[in-house]
């Protein structure tokens, strides 16, 4: 490995920037932009796992101002965190611990917004025409099957992650 997280090879050099990419993509098809993604992208990947600012520009070949920006929108969605390091007067970014926990969590809530409104719009429509209800229906039954299910899940996901996997 390079200083700055890049491997020597040109073979994985390209295999990078794919996957780097398909990140990019990735979150794109979710209704973030490319270049959040992007950043996601390299961060799940580099090594050191923490980037400065600068680092994240020249690797992405991004403006300072898109990183700025990019970097403060997956703080705000809780995916990666600002740090120091001891002796360095400049900040870094990494994937935050636990990031996709919290994020799957979050949704959660999500999942409930989406139930109760399906709840109102069902009381709202009344049984008289049920046919016309099941739009409605659906919507409802699949997130109060979610918001059932989720939190058994992520109850058994923390608890696998919790436990050491034998050797």
């Amino acid at each position: 490995m390079s200083d700055n997280g890049r491997l020597h090879s040109p073979t994985a050099a390209i295999a990078q920037k794919h996957f780097i990419e398909d990140v990019g993509l990735l979150f794109e098809t979710v209704g973030f932009p490319r270049m959040a993604g992007r950043v996601l992208g390299w961060l799940l990947i580099s090594d050191p796992p923490h980037q400065s600012p600068t680092e994240l520009a020249e690797i992405l070949q991004a403006s300072k101002g898109s990183i700025s920006t990019m970097t403060r929108l997956l703080e705000q969605i809780g995916l990666i965190e600002r740090i120091s390091l001891p002796g360095e007067r400049r900040d870094y970014f990494r994937i935050k611990p636990n990031a996709w926990t919290e994020l799957t969590s979050r949704r959660l809530a999500q999942i409930t917004a989406f139930r109760e409104v399906a709840t109102r719009g069902l009381a709202l429509m009344g049984s008289d025409q049920p046919q016309l209800c099941d739009r409605l229906q659906e919507m409802h039954d699949i997130h109060a099957f979610f918001e059932a299910e989720l939190p058994r899940l992520i109850e058994q996901w923390e608890t696998r992650h919790a436990t050491p996997i034998p050797s």
